[in-house]
């Protein structure tokens, strides 16, 4: 989707807001009725940067105590909303031994900001959203999406957790459907994360333009999207839905893949394509995620940021993660070679590791 560019913004006398930081990579502008937030990082898929993730919440604690601000509307350019963090720059930092803590720091608490906003928060969800990507998009009260729209949170495939808060939506959402996506970072279009209840409307690809203008001008937002909103089909149908919800219900992740497995043997397609799927991620990661799923269920978005801001100290300080970039986006030359190798070689004991307090205090939040 084709946004106002920075220049053009800035040509057509548009009532930017620059004191918040972030460069020509994130645009903020008071509209009518409306904070709108547009990423703007279009040939980088719209990746966030440390930078941006500063910007966007003091955005949103200005835009808080601001009376012309009635609602915030966080939209992106290109055909990205957004494809995650800048998985690069976290590479790099972590193989020169500086990991960078300090983004996921901001990121985390900033997650948790979106979460308790008192305004209505409404993210226009046209591409890719994964990751830090969804961190700005699912917490909010709108989440709307277009039918070219692919939600994933692929992060056990490079070695690292589903984090962003994913500890609190995903064993939140209808069924065993959130583990499964936790589990195999799967891709998914509007049809199935509505049904999730990731996104809140579907709208038009076509339509969006008109939907953010009509957002601009009318502080009636249950109407508009009334008038806007669509209700495509999942694109899987009940009895997968079904299949996700056996196999998934396991108390851990040995009888998961033990229903998997036993599935797989009587010529069962779906189940043996998801074993397949779960083998392939990073075995640590696959225990971590499911483990912080479980706890998550119990848990308050704060305290789950709070847990998660714990496991992402471990991550960068150990081995998949960075393997994991390595292999997918650094050289691309060979798969990676987790350690351990397989699911049945990590131990209690390893995952617990991950959850154990910081020595050096937790993620302050309000």
């Amino acid at each position: 989707m084709a946004f106002v560019s920075l220049n053009r913004a800035r040509r057509e006398g548009k009532r930017l807001q620059t004191d918040f930081g972030g460069g020509d990579d994130i645009i903020f502008e008071k509209r009518g009725l409306a904070g709108i937030i547009t990423l703007s990082r279009a040939k980088a898929l719209n990746a966030l940067s440390h930078q941006m993730i500063v910007a966007l919440s003091r955005a949103l604690t200005a835009w808080e105590h601001d009376p012309e601000v009635h609602h915030v509307i966080v939209r992106a350019d290109g055909r990205a909303f957004c494809a995650g963090g800048d998985i690069i720059g976290l590479y790099h930092a972590g193989k020169s031994g500086t990991p960078d803590y300090g983004l996921f720091f901001d990121e985390y608490r900033m997650n948790a900001q979106v979460a308790r906003y008192p305004k209505p928060y409404i993210a226009l969800i046209d591409g890719i959203v994964m990751g830090g990507g969804v961190g700005i998009s699912v917490h909010g009260s709108h989440r709307v999406m277009s039918e070219k729209a692919v939600f994933a949170m692929p992060e056990v495939g490079i070695g690292f957790f589903p984090d962003v808060g994913g500890s609190y939506f995903l064993p939140r959402i209808v069924g065993h459907y959130g583990i499964y996506l936790g589990l195999t970072g799967e891709r998914i279009r509007w049809g199935n994360a509505l049904h999730a209840g990731i996104g809140t409307h579907g709208v038009a690809s076509e339509r969006f333009e008109e939907l953010c203008e009509a957002l601009v001008c009318r502080s009636d937002i249950t109407t508009v999207f009334s008038e806007f909103e669509q209700h495509p089909a999942t694109e899987i149908d009940a009895r997968t839905f079904e299949t996700i919800d056996t196999h998934f219900a396991g108390e851990d992740v040995k009888s998961i893949i033990a229903s998997l497995t036993n599935a797989a043997r009587t010529g069962e397609a779906v189940a043996a394509a998801m074993l397949e799927t779960i083998r392939k991620r990073s075995p640590t990661s696959v225990h971590v995620a499911f483990r912080q799923m479980v706890e998550g269920a119990g848990l308050t978005m704060d305290q789950c940021m709070r847990m998660e801001f714990r496991i992402v100290n471990r991550m960068l300080q150990g081995h998949d993660f960075y393997e994991g970039i390595r292999a997918a986006v650094v050289d691309r030359t060979s798969p990676p070679q987790w350690c351990p190798a397989e699911l049945e070689q990590v131990t209690p004991g390893m995952i617990e590791s991950y959850f154990a307090p910081l020595d050096n205090g937790e993620l302050p939040l309000p």
